[in-house]
């Protein structure tokens, strides 16, 4: 005899915020004694345009002044790299 047992799907699970990703690396480096002044995000194409589109991000988090893009207080760099990463400086 076989017993019937219902399927469960997983919950939805949404995927993280890369804004959120970045918040804490710049808050960690903060930590560490680097100023947001010496931090540069360098972005994928990608990754900036879906930061640019995520509601989840609060709009005094991103600004737009003079040509440069800013989240949470730090320029960002679109292009140019393979992967997004924070730079912190020299």
């Amino acid at each position: 005899m076989s017993q019937d047992v219902p399927l469960q799907r997983p919950a939805f699970v949404a995927p993280k915020s890369m804004a959120e990703t970045f918040r804490k690396a710049i808050e960690a480096a903060e930590l560490a004694g680097t100023s947001r002044e010496a931090m540069t995000l360098r972005l994928t194409l990608r990754d900036a345009s879906n930061i640019r589109r995520d509601n989840r991000i609060a709009v005094s988090d991103l600004s737009f002044a003079g040509g440069e893009m800013r989240l949470l207080h730090v320029k960002v760099v679109t292009g140019g790299v393979d992967v997004s990463m924070l730079d912190l400086g020299a």
